[in-house]
């Protein structure tokens, strides 16, 4: 790989992360900025992280890397998956709005180790020099995304009518933003797909899910493990699919009556 293709992967790669973060989070864009300015961590524009995400910033100066690696490292300190520190909320006590969005969710980047990215790994995966972290690489790909939303609405509702399982199956999806929540249940009803993006920064999710409707906890299967699991679902689903195409639809419903 030359280095003008190493640096295009890493920018891809960056805006994958910094797209994934905030959805992770159901973060705004303007949460960093304002965390960044109200601890005197760095500066961060909202125009900056809109570029990143949109892969249209190519050259952006050390301060961002600086600033952002250090709200990770704030975050990993104060916040996780064990919420908001009180020394953080203390801090954050004049500034309601950002406060609650990081009681709400402050999930850092974290390494494969479990260390947080600080500001030099960070520059590391833009300039393409530095994978992704497992969490966050994108291992999905568009192909696959309409086949794997549908292996993913058969297993959450075990192949039941959607509208028997309704209700269960959303108590059970953590995300409490509307739009994650609407779009969960258009891909559980058939409605529409994920996108591979979408499903990939969704696998966190949808695996606690699983754990709160006591299918599987978290700890018996990871993401990739999950992932693996769908994409023979998605195969199964799609020999099936085939078969019953040899059926003309009117032969098929058809024989359902009767079976009945």
């Amino acid at each position: 790989m030359d280095y003008r293709t190493e640096l295009e992967a890493g920018r891809d790669a960056f805006g994958h992360l910094i797209k994934v973060w905030h959805e992770r989070n159901a973060w705004s864009q303007r949460v960093l900025p304002a965390l960044a300015d109200a601890l005197d961590l760095g500066r961060v524009h909202n125009s900056q992280l809109s570029n990143l995400r949109n892969r249209k910033l190519a050259s952006p100066g050390p301060e961002l890397f600086v600033a952002l690696g250090r709200i990770n490292q704030l975050l990993a300190q104060g916040g996780g998956t064990a919420g908001l520190s009180a020394d953080l909320a203390e801090q954050l006590a004049d500034q309601p709005e950002l406060l609650a969005a990081l009681q709400a969710s402050a999930l850092p980047l974290l390494a494969d180790d479990g260390s947080a990215l600080g500001p030099a790994q960070l520059f590391e995966i833009f300039v393409g020099l530095r994978p992704l972290p497992g969490a966050f690489d994108l291992r999905i790909q568009a192909s696959e995304a309409a086949g794997l939303s549908a292996a993913l609405a058969e297993l959450f509702t075990a192949g039941r009518p959607w509208r028997l399982c309704r209700e269960q199956v959303l108590a059970a999806y953590p995300a409490e933003k509307r739009q994650r929540r609407e779009r969960f249940a258009e891909v559980m009803a058939g409605q529409r797909d994920y996108s591979a993006e979408e499903l990939d920064a969704e696998l966190g999710d949808l695996r606690l899910t699983l754990a709160a409707m006591g299918a599987a906890a978290e700890e018996e299967l990871s993401a990739d493990q999950f992932l693996e699991l769908l994409r023979q679902k998605a195969r199964l689903l799609l020999q099936q699919g085939s078969g019953d195409q040899a059926l003309d639809l009117g032969e098929a419903i058809r024989r359902e009556l009767q079976a009945g």
